[in-house]
């Protein structure tokens, strides 16, 4: 498959690192950015690539030339006049579906598994989606169950009072059949005028992943980006590789308990949740809330309420700079014969904790290793189930909540 990457930027929010290099050229221990990107697509048998450039397009060529001494083979689109973020595509003789790549975002992904799941849907584009510390100032993608995107909220739409962290991370596969026809003007805007039109179409779906993408461009971030690599957090969270996990309960571990949560308003996060969990986003570790939600099979709340309770739990993580990689929830409950109950939930299920099917679905979605794991609740159920499927467990108490055992957990590492 052949890769696009788009590196004709001029990075002017990250200028006061190297205003006389392109943003793709700074370097992450010593390395150009873009060098880094091109490794990881080589090493999984993507090597056919196109680099587009304009300012200080000339300093890429030289340092690349025509990839062979990189393992690759790269054809250049000079843009001898800016033409938006995605004009050049419509220049390039693009026959088959492709990979649509940012230069200046430093990632370390299993782009094999992307492509798979881009087949498997059949649409004309997937993009690679994920939470991240600022959903608030970024743009959502909103989707329905099967994946496809329903919705694009770019920063400056209204976007719904609660809503589930999920961002566009500026990688794509794409089919040349959106570039059948060009949009008016020179300049065409990749998200706005080409990506933003599919939503709704069922044409267009994301696959949600908790692998390392982050964009450097701002001073900070690149700070950021840099200390994650020397901590080899970016190279570790591939799913190529076995992963490691913090599972959370939910009700008296996250948010406060008040019983069978019914009601979205009685729904408040425990002090210092934010913190811990924002510490397991810098750790290394994966985030990942598993909870028993009979409430559902009680009747007494539908799967749609319980979706927006946890589209409120990620918005209030998110306002605080912290996200979750994954939320599974048994909507199960073995006793039956009660009035108002939804009887095809009424089973005696292998997800109900104590018993470690959530887990064990976790671990098989994101290649996790679950004896480097740790299950942490505020009841017995939580650690028999941690202590099912072999993991380490904690027990929130009023003595020692979850940011207390977080940094006790932490401080071994």
């Amino acid at each position: 498959m052949k890769v696009v990457i788009m590196a004709g930027g001029r990075g002017t929010r990250i200028s006061s690192l190297a205003n006389d290099i392109p943003k793709p050229m700074i370097k992450i221990d010593g390395v150009p950015v873009l060098e880094r990107e091109i490794n990881c697509l080589k090493e999984q048998g993507f090597d056919d690539l196109i680099i587009t450039v304009s300012h200080l397009g000339h300093i890429i060529k030289d340092y690349f030339g025509d990839g062979s001494q990189f393992g690759v083979r790269i054809e250049y689109y000079v843009e001898e006049k800016p033409l938006g973020n995605a004009g050049a595509l419509f220049e390039l003789d693009l026959k088959e579906d492709f990979l649509l790549l940012n230069a200046d975002a430093i990632f370390d992904i299993d782009f094999n598994r992307l492509v798979a799941y881009h087949k498997k849907k059949n649409g004309l584009v997937t993009l690679f989606t994920h939470p991240n510390s600022h959903p608030y100032d970024s743009g959502l993608i909103i989707a329905d169950e099967n994946g496809a995107v329903n919705q694009w909220l770019t920063k400056e739409d209204e976007r719904p009072k609660w809503y589930k962290n999920r961002v566009n991370a500026g990688l794509h596969v794409v089919s040349p059949k959106i570039l059948e026809k060009r949009p008016t003007g020179e300049k065409v805007d990749l998200d706005r005028q080409l990506l933003k039109p599919l939503s709704g179409t069922g044409k267009m779906f994301c696959y949600d992943s908790p692998e390392y993408v982050k964009d450097m461009g701002t001073p900070e971030r690149y700070v950021s980006v840099c200390k994650d690599f020397v901590d080899g957090i970016v190279a570790g969270n591939n799913l190529k590789k076995k992963q490691k996990a913090i599972f959370l309960d939910r009700d008296g571990t996250i948010n406060k308990y008040v019983g069978f949560l019914r009601n979205i308003d009685e729904f408040k996060l425990i002090d210092g949740v934010a913190e811990a969990i924002k510490k397991i986003n810098n750790s290394g570790y994966l985030a990942i809330v598993v909870t028993n939600q009979p409430v559902i099979a009680r009747g007494e709340i539908t799967l749609e309420n319980l979706d927006e309770i946890h589209k409120k739990m990620e918005t209030l993580l998110g306002l605080d700079g912290a996200y979750l990689d994954g939320i599974y929830f048994c909507p199960h409950h073995p006793h039956s014969g009660y009035e108002g109950e939804v009887k095809k939930f009424k089973i005696d299920c292998e997800c109900r904790k104590p018993k470690p099917g959530l887990l064990l679905k976790a671990a098989e979605d994101f290649n996790i290793e679950l004896s480097e794991c740790w299950m942490i609740g505020d009841g017995e159920n939580d650690i028999a189930a941690g202590v099912a499927a072999g993991c380490k467990t904690a027990l929130v108490s009023e003595e020692k909540n979850l940011l207390a055992i977080i940094n006790e957990i932490l401080g071994r590492v």
